[in-house]
């Protein structure tokens, strides 16, 4: 049903019906208490009223059956009056009187008078006539006087009294329910566009701009509750989407690691099936194809241990795990540089390099073998991506609480679309080179890992010549 109908698409009533229709009821039950309330006060006023105006008219008629012994003209159409004499103890009428065909109540009153002084106010029913008010009076010795006020002008002032309650009242609830109604419904608007906005998730596309809520002003948006409800139902769609947007790139980046893994694995055991069928089939004759074989088996295992060994080193630190394969202590960044620079002199004697090792002591609380790793790890890439000849420099700087080595080369540079990506497990540059030269594309990846692991930064410097990489640790004093 459309969101103006009275329920929903499951057959139950809207919030707003309900909201609506419960607000009738509660009006019903106030009209009902007001309108009783009203209705018994207004005839406790018109009985008292009628009681008073009895009781002047029987002051005169007092003096009246003082005088004449009875009275015979009434006041009012409608009106009896009778004088009893109750000397006896038996009310006795006395003539002439206007008085109705039934006398019973009257003298039943009259004979309650006999044995009292005070005046007496009674409703009776007379038969033929209907309701009567009846007064009865003491005005003189063994005399009592009886008057009778008709009812029915009461009676039907309260049932037209009634009858415009119940008009008035009916109009006034059906105004309420149906603009009630209206104005739930155009302030529970926002909580129907949630509604449909839920309903459109199911699609999972949080970046149309359908499945934002605009923020209003406050009075049509249904007051400042359901704007500040809009604003966070707004928050949660963007967390959503940024959540998704963040699980959708981390599963692209699972499935490319792990084809990528497959991929860099697959090699190897490829070659090792490969020189286990030549080792089977030809080498068992010739003792120098043996060995030879056997050296390339060694070689690819090792370099499938060397691989596996980065994957487990990245997924413990991925994971953060207790038992980080850390282990620091107060360590010489200095000296770690200038042992880094060495082993890179004593394997890459085509690379020339300068060491500039810096202050004479700068301090930092890491695991020494770990960020060795890390500079090695940097200065065999400046080797491996760059000609021969090819300059090479690392320089170890400290200021403001921090430790800086910047590892640089004068080569031909990583290109701009590449840069970005540089730090992305099994990526390579250069997609043409081949592993056995290349890596496996887990070198920088590691490098930042376990810099990041010391509370550090691995930067790749925005230089125009050559490439620079600048490792950033916290100073130990």
């Amino acid at each position: 049903m459309s969101p103006g109908g009275l329920r929903d698409r499951y057959g139950r009533l809207r919030l707003g019906t309900r909201l609506a229709l419960g607000l009738g009821v509660l009006s019903l039950l106030v009209f009902a208490v007001v309108g009783a309330t009203l209705t018994m006060y207004m005839r406790d006023y018109l009985e008292r009223q009628q009681a008073d105006q009895l009781g002047l008219v029987q002051v005169v008629q007092s003096k009246d059956a003082a005088s004449h012994g009875t009275v015979q003209r009434q006041p009012y159409y409608g009106w009896y009056t009778a004088v009893y004499d109750v000397s006896s103890g038996t009310p006795l009428l006395r003539r002439p009187a206007e008085v109705p065909s039934d006398t019973r109540e009257m003298t039943a009153l009259a004979r309650t008078m006999a044995d009292s002084d005070r005046e007496l106010l009674r409703t009776v029913t007379i038969a033929g006539q209907g309701t009567y008010r009846l007064r009865a009076c003491r005005v003189g010795p063994g005399v009592v006087l009886v008057s009778a006020a008709p009812m029915a002008s009461i009676d039907a002032t309260m049932r037209r009294l009634i009858t415009v309650q119940v008009v008035a009242f009916a109009l006034a609830l059906l105004a309420l329910v149906v603009i009630g109604r209206a104005l739930l419904r155009r302030g529970l608007k926002p909580l129907s566009d949630m509604a449909h906005t839920a309903h459109g998730i199911a699609s999972h596309d949080l970046t149309d701009s359908a499945a934002r809520l605009p923020l209003r002003a406050v009075g049509p948006g249904g007051g400042p509750e359901v704007e500040e409800l809009r604003t966070a139902f707004n928050t949660m769609l963007e967390h959503i989407d940024d959540s998704l947007a963040v699980r959708a790139e981390a599963e692209q980046r699972l499935r490319r690691f792990v084809a990528d893994a497959s991929h860099e694995l697959r090699t190897p055991l490829m070659s090792v099936r490969g020189y286990a069928d030549l080792f089977q089939y030809a080498a068992a004759d010739e003792p120098g194809e043996r060995e030879r074989h056997l050296a390339r088996l060694r070689a690819e295992a090792a370099r499938m241990g060397i691989l596996l060994d980065d994957l487990l080193l990245l997924a413990r630190l991925d994971a953060a795990e207790a038992t980080t394969p850390l282990r620091p202590e107060r360590t010489d960044l200095g000296e770690l540089v200038r042992q880094a620079g060495d082993a890179f002199r004593a394997g890459h004697p085509d690379h020339p390099l300068a060491v500039d090792p810096g202050p004479s002591h700068v301090f930092v609380r890491v695991d020494p073998v770990r960020v060795r790793q890390v500079l090695d790890n940097l200065l065999t890439n400046a080797a491996m991506h760059t000609p021969a000849g090819t300059e090479v420099s690392v320089a170890l700087s400290a200021s403001a609480g921090q430790a800086r080595v910047r590892v640089a080369d004068t080569g031909p540079g990583i290109p701009a679309a590449d840069r970005a990506r540089v730090f992305d497990r099994f990526y390579r540059v250069d997609k043409a080179r081949t592993r056995d030269r290349g890596g496996s594309g887990l070198g920088l990846p590691v490098a930042r890992s376990l810099v990041r692991a010391h509370g550090g930064s691995l930067n790749l410097d925005a230089a125009t010549d050559g490439t620079t990489f600048t490792v950033t640790l916290p100073a130990d004093g």
